[in-house]
């Protein structure tokens, strides 16, 4: 029988400030292929979980695995760090770049590559999410739309070299925030698009209730530090859970209290 590899296995893991709890002894597993969303109320911890696995702060205790491979140290300090994308709620663009040097900012870094060859991949990538002549631009020339469009094809970029190509470990976080239903659907829609051009694995957090269903095959709740429920989409949907049934029907009543979030 074929084993199903991980792509993320996480171990009784926990982060504090100071006093404050915020992730209290986590235990996740996603397997490769596998879409989940991780949901909850505001301020328990969801994005916190995103940044520890894309290796931008380090865990207080417990263990973490990306690919099979123990993550010990914050991802600038590794050499050859997994392969995992984050496209954060605002597009974080530098400014001062191009929208063709976004893009194209880590393939710049391997100087195997061609000017040419980064300028093919990133006008590629660029047009898989809908955008076309805007390499020349600065994000500033763009609206907020289009520069949430920009991020998409930065998570998407790759060199394309078969002996580096991994499937990717993909983090959205909160990428529906603020918008409106259409706007919300076009995103979920690239969500999956992207998904399915980097043949990788996912998390999204959010607290959308379209992205959390129509871009994850798996949910899990979090509140309080701690993953409260864990099922399908459908199960999602149809739990009787306090916690799931608080917050999918935005209801005052329940375990979670304003005073706690």
């Amino acid at each position: 029988m074929k084993q199903t590899k991980q792509a993320l296995e996480i171990k009784n893991l926990s982060i504090s400030w100071d006093q404050l709890i915020v992730l209290n002894k986590l235990n996740l597993k996603l397997n490769e292929g596998e879409k989940l969303a991780i949901v909850g109320p505001s301020g328990s911890g969801k994005s916190t979980i995103l940044k520890i696995v894309a290796g931008l702060i380090l865990p207080t205790e417990g263990e973490l695995k990306i690919f099979g491979e123990t993550q010990k140290y914050l991802r600038l300090d590794q050499n050859n760090p997994p392969d995992v994308r984050l496209v954060f709620q605002n597009p974080a663009l530098l400014g001062s770049l191009s929208i063709e040097e976004n893009v194209g900012f880590l393939l710049e870094r391997n100087k195997k590559l061609s000017k040419k060859l980064i300028h093919e991949l990133v006008n590629e990538c660029l047009e898989e999410v809908g955008l076309f002549n805007v390499g020349n631009k600065l994000p500033n020339e763009l609206s907020g739309g289009m520069q949430k469009r920009v991020s998409f094809a930065r998570a998407l970029i790759t060199d394309k070299n078969p002996d580096t190509i991994n499937k990717p470990l993909l983090l959205f976080d909160e990428p529906t925030a603020g918008l409106d239903p259409i706007a919300s659907s076009r995103i979920e829609d690239l969500i999956n698009k992207t998904n399915k051009k980097a043949n990788g694995s996912s998390i999204v957090v959010s607290h959308v209730l379209s992205t959390i269903e129509r871009t994850s095959d798996k949910v899990v709740m979090l509140y309080g530090g701690k993953l409260r429920w864990s099922g399908s989409v459908d199960e999602f949907r149809k739990s009787t859970d306090p916690y799931v049934f608080q917050f999918r029907n935005g209801k005052l009543n329940g375990p979670m209290q304003p005073k706690d979030i």
